[in-house]
């Protein structure tokens, strides 16, 4: 487990609209885009292996640009193909303020970040005392259903809270900014509070993607 004296105050940034990394979570990712790999290249030769995962947005002015909040993942998995391309796994470390960006000679972003504002993100896993598993299983299933898709139910009635709550927040297929939503909830019941509010509003035909 890192700790805040091990976070450097800048790193590489990964965009990635619809991408979602939570602290103590995986993300396994596909990179091809040259830029991306020297980032990964050049990634392996931190101590600290940190990427920012952060979501692409559009401001007021219609302009695109950078969330406010990402989080940082520590590149725990590395395999090449034969053909040159990257395939990585990222251990979610802690979420991050993005202070500002930094562009200079190499060709990805890089950020000056702050991340003081979660400091309990590097502790012991959250637990969630109003959780009524049953009921969010319940509510989980019809959403399945009504999505075509199937599961291992078994390992999701014995996951541990934060396990299942913050892995369904990272693969379920929800819009980039219900995405957003999601990461920057404070806590961990907030986020399933969040999760379940999306998964009715979709059920009661709220659509599942949304152009940012």
């Amino acid at each position: 487990m890192m700790k805040a004296c091990d976070l450097p105050d800048q790193i590489p940034l990964f965009p990635l609209a619809g991408a979602l990394l939570l602290p103590r979570g995986r993300l396994p990712l596909h990179v091809f885009e040259p830029r991306y790999l020297q980032m990964v290249e050049d990634c392996l030769k931190t101590d600290a292996r940190l990427i920012g995962m952060i979501q692409p947005c559009r401001g007021r002015d219609g302009a695109q640009r950078l969330s406010a909040i990402g989080c940082a993942g520590r590149l725990t998995g590395f395999s090449e193909t034969e053909d040159g391309r990257y395939m990585i796994t990222l251990s979610g470390v802690s979420r991050f303020r993005l202070l500002r960006e930094v562009s200079g000679f190499c060709p990805y972003l890089k950020g000056d970040i702050r991340w003081s504002d979660f400091a309990r993100d590097l502790g012991r896993a959250e637990m969630d005392p109003g959780f009524e598993r049953e009921s969010f299983l319940d509510l989980l299933a019809r959403f399945f259903q009504a999505q075509g898709l199937d599961t291992d139910w078994d390992s999701l009635k014995d996951a541990e809270d934060e396990l299942l709550i913050n892995t369904l927040s990272m693969l379920l297929p929800l819009a980039p900014e219900d995405k957003q939503a999601l990461l920057e909830a404070p806590s961990l019941t907030t986020r399933r509070e969040t999760l379940v509010t999306l998964l009715e509003f979709r059920l009661h035909g709220g659509p599942m993607e949304r152009r940012q």
